[in-house]
């Protein structure tokens, strides 16, 4: 990954055209260039915050292509992070012969997981030129069973989480070779990343802005005032690396159900690193609730939804004392708000000519009380006094949220 200070303002920033264009032709001239005799059509663009994701035939075979320019989200891209578009272009031809490029790692993390006894996982279809070309997987998302069979949550998460437990066995972060991790998936790391170990970070200025302008002041400060007291927070948290791996990415989005749901799930999109379990646990949950806030269901849908999560969770602590498992339970809720807010202010940051993916625009939409709900539940981690029940305030807030 490609990191540095802004550009300087001078610089033709990226246009999403131009990007989108680029892209468009990098995944056609692979896809070209990987099944010559095949006939390609580009089917539609996924939006996406992060990598340029299209739907495309080949043959008469559905499939995913994705790439990424210079390791970088396309927000950062388009903020004119990383420099000029002519700059951004002349990097990347180096970059995408690079063993250490997004993408490269990406293949070698499926191709790794394809050989374990879990979790499922796409089928690498091919890579050529910066591009990843994955296998379609048909069925309903873990976050549209949620939605239609609440009652099943702690189930169908369970399902999910027993897909990981091969990467969270001791000693198999040595599966993954010397660089092969994506450290841009790291929580914290991204946290750190972004807010610069300062509240009042770049990123944090005008969030919201080109949405909407009433509220944006009021959601810069309550994620002010939230980044403060995590970074605060965040000294009081254990050592992330480990013997185990993490799966990195997990999202409902990203866990989908082809046999449906009393089979095995698929997973995909994979951001393996060496860290505790407790990481891919923390951005289930974040995700989820993000996911369900922005729904905006009824209250009596949301807590089925809530309940099972929390059930999975104390299932997923269940063998811990009870002082180890408070402690967890306040890893997992640091872990969980960072997050959100990695990925709410990736959201509010994004220029208005990107397109935002359904939960990225909702979320925008629902900015006021999502960020609320971290400066509330952010406030209570700060209290050491309120170390009993802080699991059910917790949900109690989130049910606020929603409704």
């Amino acid at each position: 990954m490609i990191t540095g200070a802004y550009a300087d303002p001078d610089l033709a920033r990226p246009t999403v055209a131009e990007v989108f264009v680029h892209s468009a032709a990098l995944i056609h001239r692979a896809a070209d260039g990987l099944w010559p005799d095949e006939l390609v059509v580009l089917e539609a663009q996924v939006p996406s915050v992060t990598g340029y994701v299209h739907r495309l035939r080949v043959g008469d075979r559905a499939l995913y292509a994705k790439t990424s320019l210079l390791g970088v989200s396309l927000v950062s891209l388009l903020r004119g992070k990383v420099g000029s578009w002519p700059a951004v272009r002349e990097a990347q031809r180096d970059y995408v012969r690079r063993q250490d490029s997004l993408m490269v790692r990406e293949a070698a993390q499926l191709l790794v997981l394809d050989g374990l006894n879990g979790p499922r996982v796409c089928t690498v279809a091919g890579a050529r030129d910066g591009v990843l070309f994955t296998e379609a997987v048909a069925g309903p998302t873990l976050g549209e069973l949620l939605l239609t069979q609440p009652e099943e949550t702690s189930a169908l998460v369970g399902r999910c989480l027993a897909e990981l437990r091969p990467l969270h066995r001791p000693g198999t972060a040595r599966r993954l070779g010397p660089g092969a991790a994506i450290n841009e998936r790291s929580i914290v790391g991204t946290f750190c990343r972004k807010f610069d170990g300062d509240g009042a970070a770049p990123c944090v200025v005008q969030l919201g802005a080109e949405h909407w302008r009433g509220e944006s002041e009021l959601v810069a400060e309550l994620v002010r005032v939230s980044v403060r007291r995590l970074l605060a927070l965040r000294e009081t948290l254990p050592a992330a690396a480990g013997t185990t791996l993490a799966y990195g990415d997990l999202k409902p989005e990203h866990v989908l159900f082809p046999e449906g749901p009393e089979a095995r799930p698929v997973l995909v999109d994979p951001g393996l690193l060496r860290a505790t379990p407790i990481v891919d646990m923390a951005k289930l949950l974040s995700r989820t609730v993000l996911f369900i806030t922005a729904q905006q269901r009824d209250p009596g849908t949301a807590r089925l939804i809530l309940d099972g999560l929390a059930a999975s969770a104390r299932s997923h602590l269940g063998h811990l004392s009870l002082a180890d498992r408070q402690a967890m339970l306040r890893h997992l809720l640091v872990l969980w708000l960072m997050d959100t807010l990695n990925i709410v202010t990736t959201y509010l940051s994004a220029p208005a000519a990107l397109p935002l993916p359904a939960l990225g625009a909702a979320v925008v939409r629902r900015a006021v009380p999502v960020c609320s709900l971290v400066d509330a539940v952010s406030a209570d981690l700060m209290d050491p006094t309120g170390r009993r029940g802080r699991g059910d305030r917790t949900l109690a807030r989130i049910v606020e949220a929603i409704a």
